[in-house]
């Protein structure tokens, strides 16, 4: 199921997707996956595009929020969770810092951010 994601989204264009490997740290996935979109439209066709596939994957746990708005949508697929993110978004929260990853050089500073 990873390798479909990170397809996904590559086809999608996503920027600066990065997987974190959860294991030993947490219990609520195996893996979590960050990306970004440079727009709404482009995070909801990705997060449209991404829940087909894994639909069609026949991904037993499937759960979308945040589709509505498109700043931050989630989506659980059970053992993986994916963020995707508009650009300053993904800096105000740096879950990538949470996790003890940089946040990518083309995030805008968390003290531009608007949420």
């Amino acid at each position: 199921m990873l390798a479909l994601i990170e397809a996904s989204l590559a086809n999608d264009k996503a920027i600066d997707a990065k997987v974190i490997n959860m294991t030993g740290k947490s219990t609520i996935a195996d893996y979590l996956v960050i990306a970004s979109g440079t727009s709404q439209r482009q995070i909801g066709a990705i997060a449209d595009h991404l829940v087909t596939k894994l639909k069609s994957a026949r991904t037993p746990k499937l759960s979308v929020e945040g589709r509505s708005r498109s700043d931050w949508v989630l989506i659980d697929a059970g053992d993986i969770v994916v963020h995707l993110f508009r650009p300053e978004v993904r800096a105000f929260y740096n879950l990538e810092k949470m996790w003890g990853l940089e946040l990518p050089d083309n995030a805008e500073s968390p003290s531009a951010a608007t949420v």
